[in-house]
């Protein structure tokens, strides 16, 4: 077969292909135009998820007819004023998404200047089928239907209209999240979607386009070093999700899906997150436009940092700076479904039987138990038959050595009980505390651990009898490879034979607990390391195992003082909101909440 020309028209589809994948890849494109010509106002109306039709409308500096029929033209751009690809400051640059949309749908460009006249072109899969004037404000105009409707293997690929729909929404999401000085509005079918006005905060933008109680569970951002500026905002490490589509990551106001940014958040979060849960992040990076490449992919997704580790060590660093700020902060506000449990209905007591004075009195423990009142039945606490003549619930009391505090001068308030031998109870000034002594415990040894590595190395306590510990062979190759690390932990190993290692001290911090539970731990932890991670983001995992074993359990009984240093440490240490692996270590019911709960509000 002889080499030949491909004619235009097919080289508009084959380059479709990459560019254009779906409507969203389309709906991407055209918005990204309307930012570039200057438009501070669009919107955006979806017909059968863009499936059927796709509409933007901007009031941008707009396109003269000479100009319309070059946009439409493959690699004709004017964002790119001279041959410094190296220097690109706008959205678009490669001039390939009109005349790609054009190839594979019916496209309608209709646009007009501030001192010109309006004029309008219709490009049906290839072809013109109208060039003529228009009326119209100043601004553009773009219409695509039937997408890929002549292309049907590249049809039959596109999702449900309900998946394209979620798709387009995402896009104008992230680009109104980086322009929160455009005004943006989205349409479904003729339903409002959303719609943002233009001067809105930054946290104020993002909070309206995913969650409105992120305003009040995150933090802020502004970090610089070597000329690249991190800012945004960044969710509470107990404010989580199940997946990963709330991490928004912007370079230069370009959002993308970069694998060193993603790595860098979940670096950053490493330790105090379960494996399965997500940080919610919005990110923003501006870099000098030399020393970034956005010309990776033709999507510009992707992007290539000149120097990759300074900008990955910006982000870990500037995200944990952030969250150290937030101190002792968690997800306060209680589900409303567990609000919800706490109605309890009056119970009627059993009725009285008329005495029988012809038969024997039956045994007072042999009575029926009574029927559980609901809050009693849902906490777990009880046993679900308890006898009718169980001894009463009994409190315990202490004499005081001094007096008792007052909670007003305390965040997490002062300690008043304990319950199931697991949770603290605290009265704080605007309502009632709850800590989970054991996730609470187990942050406070963490950052200990870590203050003290970062001193030098953390203090061991040697054992009077070595342990052995027997694991499989490739568990002790690991665990003999990282021993150096370890030690700095104050974890003391060494090879004991092919299957075995002899542990000779362990954390001081740690006390005395499971030798063979913590080794073993470690061992896992260390075969989940990702390759890329950092020597100190190793060292962080493995001192969150530790952690773990050293904290006090569920079900010790704690005094009073004790409690309360509990709570005092915790107001003053880093990140003792959450535990290690992401969970709350304290919730609060606020006043109000009380009183829901009581039928007084």
């Amino acid at each position: 077969m002889s080499i030949r020309r491909l004619p235009n028209a097919l080289i508009n589809r084959i380059a479709a292909g990459e560019v254009v994948e779906r409507p969203a890849s389309a709906l991407k494109e055209l918005v990204e135009n309307a930012i570039d010509a200057g438009a501070d106002r669009i919107s955006i109306a979806l017909t059968d998820g863009g499936l059927a039709g796709i509409e933007v409308i901007d009031n941008g500096c707009g396109m003269a007819a000479d100009e319309i029929a070059l946009a439409l033209e493959r690699h004709a751009t004017s964002k790119l004023p001279d041959d410094a690809i190296e220097l690109v400051t706008t959205m678009g640059f490669r001039g390939e998404a009109l005349p790609s949309i054009a190839s594979v749908a019916r496209l309608s460009i209709a646009s007009r200047t501030a001192t010109g006249d309006g004029w309008r072109r219709v490009v049906d899969h290839g072809d013109v089928v109208e060039d003529g004037p228009a009326s119209l404000p100043p601004g553009t105009r773009i219409r695509v239907d039937s997408l890929f409707a002549r292309v049907p293997a590249r049809r039959k690929f596109l999702r449900s209209a309900r998946s394209e729909y979620a798709a387009c929404s995402d896009v104008v999401k992230r680009l109104a999240m980086a322009r929160p000085d455009v005004a943006f509005s989205l349409e479904s079918d003729g339903r409002r979607v959303f719609s943002v006005q233009p001067g809105e905060a930054r946290l104020t933008r993002i909070a309206s386009l995913t969650a409105r109680t992120l305003a009040d569970n995150a933090v802020l951002l502004d970090f610089e070093r070597e000329g690249v500026r991190l800012t945004g905002v960044a969710g509470l490490p107990t404010y989580n999700r199940g997946v990963a589509d709330h991490q928004f990551l912007f370079v230069n106001a370009r959002p993308v899906r970069d694998r060193l940014l993603i790595g860098a958040v979940r670096a950053a979060y490493a330790e105090m997150l379960a494996r399965d849960r997500h940080p919610v992040v919005a990110l923003f990076l501006e870099v000098a436009p030399q020393d970034v490449d956005v010309n990776v992919h033709p999507a510009k997704t992707e992007v290539r940092f000149r120097d990759a580790g300074m900008v990955r060590g910006m982000i870990v660093s500037g995200l944990r700076r952030a969250l150290d700020e937030g101190g002792f902060r968690a997800v306060q506000r209680p589900a409303e479904g567990a609000l919800s449990r706490w109605q309890s209905e009056p119970v009627a007591p059993p009725p009285l039987r008329d005495p029988d004075m012809f038969s024997a009195p039956a045994p007072m423990m042999a009575t029926a138990p009574q029927q559980e009142p609901v809050w009693l039945a849902v906490s777990g606490v009880a046993e679900r038959s308890q006898p009718f003549m169980a001894a009463a619930p009994m409190g315990r009391a202490e004499p005081a050595a001094q007096p008792v505090p007052m909670a007003e001068r305390y965040p997490l308030g002062i300690a008043r009980g304990q319950i199931a031998k697991t949770y603290i109870v605290a009265e704080a000034e605007d309502g009632l505390v709850i800590v989970d002594q054991h996730a609470a415990h187990e942050r406070l040894v963490l950052e200990r651990m870590r203050k003290a590595a970062d001193g030098g190395r953390v203090a061991a306590q040697a054992l009077l009898i070595p342990e052995v510990v027997e694991m499989d062979e490739t568990a002790c190759d690991r665990i003999e490879e990282r021993a150096g690390e370890l030690a700095e932990f104050g974890l003391e190993v060494e090879r004991f034979g092919p299957a075995a290692v002899l542990v000779r001290a362990t954390p001081a911090l740690l006390g005395g607990g499971d030798v063979h539970g913590l080794v073993q731990d470690v061992a896992d932890e260390l075969a989940s390391f990702d390759a890329a991670l950092s020597l100190k983001e190793r060292l962080d995992l493995v001192a969150s195992t530790m952690a773990c074993h050293g904290s006090v359990r569920a079900g010790r009984v704690l005094s009073v003082a004790e409690m309360n240093a509990l709570l005092r440490e915790m107001e003053v240490t880093p990140h003792s909101g959450q535990c290690n692996h992401g969970r709350p270590t304290w919730v609060k019911l606020a006043h109000g909440d009380i009183e829901r709960l009581f039928g007084r509000k």
